[in-house]
């Protein structure tokens, strides 16, 4: 098992942060050539880190600590009425694991939602080579889920396994007008949290939550929530 007393990090210079306009940001990776395990990983997430292909990280700020690692307690968290709604929807949907991998399909899929709902974001305008490197690449258990509507691929969510919970690391769906009222991306981390359930696992992890980051908002939905604060794990049960 890998020790993380072993494992080598880098922090990198200040860059612009991706979440607060205006803001400096630093972020510490692990060496991406250190041969990590899967509990390891599972340590690591506990401590704060997120995987985006094969490299892990944390935000590493000096003077702002506005990035909170949040996850949902599998054995507390109740979907509110909206949620159930959404939940009840979609049952009509075909879920499906399979690994990651690179499909012409799948990248189309990518790209529409990318360009039509994150056009705004660093990840546009997208490409093979992006997809690849950050959905693709990495040596931890992972899983593409795909969600079929009849024989059609809508959307897949990419969720990473850890020893305690899965790790919702990103979601991307058709954002064609009329799925809209599906509202996938809620769907898909609601059958993630179910899938713990199934599974008998702790926490479904869903990264960074920042206040003031608007696409962010969405987090808090799901309550209640275990926030990462002075690196102790704290449930938060209202906000």
């Amino acid at each position: 098992m890998t020790d993380l007393k072993e494992l080598h990090f880098f922090s990198t210079p200040e860059h612009s942060c991706s979440y607060i306009k205006g803001y400096k940001a630093k972020t510490l990776f692990v060496d991406p050539q250190s041969n990590i395990s899967a509990t390891a990983f599972s340590q690591l997430s506990d401590l704060g880190f997120r995987r985006s292909g094969k490299h892990i990280y944390r935000p590493h700020c000096e003077h702002c600590q506005a990035c909170i690692s949040v996850r949902v307690p599998i054995q507390f968290f109740q979907p509110n009425k909206t949620q159930r709604r959404i939940y009840n929807k979609n049952k009509d949907l075909i879920v499906q694991k399979t690994i990651p991998r690179y499909t012409d399909e799948y990248f189309k899929l990518y790209s529409d939602y990318i360009s039509l709902r994150h056009a705004d974001g660093d990840m546009y305008p997208p490409n093979k080579e992006q997809f690849i490197s950050f959905l693709v690449e990495g040596q931890q258990p992972c899983e593409f889920l795909e969600f079929y509507l009849d024989s059609k691929l809508i959307g897949i969510a990419v969720t990473d396994r850890l020893t305690k919970g899965l790790s919702a690391t990103y979601t991307f769906f058709d954002p064609d007008p009329a799925l809209q009222h599906r509202s996938l991306g809620t769907y898909a981390i609601l059958w993630q949290i179910e899938e713990c359930r199934k599974l008998n696992l702790e926490y479904l992890y869903m990264g960074y939550w920042v206040q003031s980051c608007r696409k962010m908002k969405y987090k808090i939905a799901y309550r209640p929530l275990e926030f990462l604060i002075d690196g102790q794990w704290i449930l938060i049960r209202s906000q």
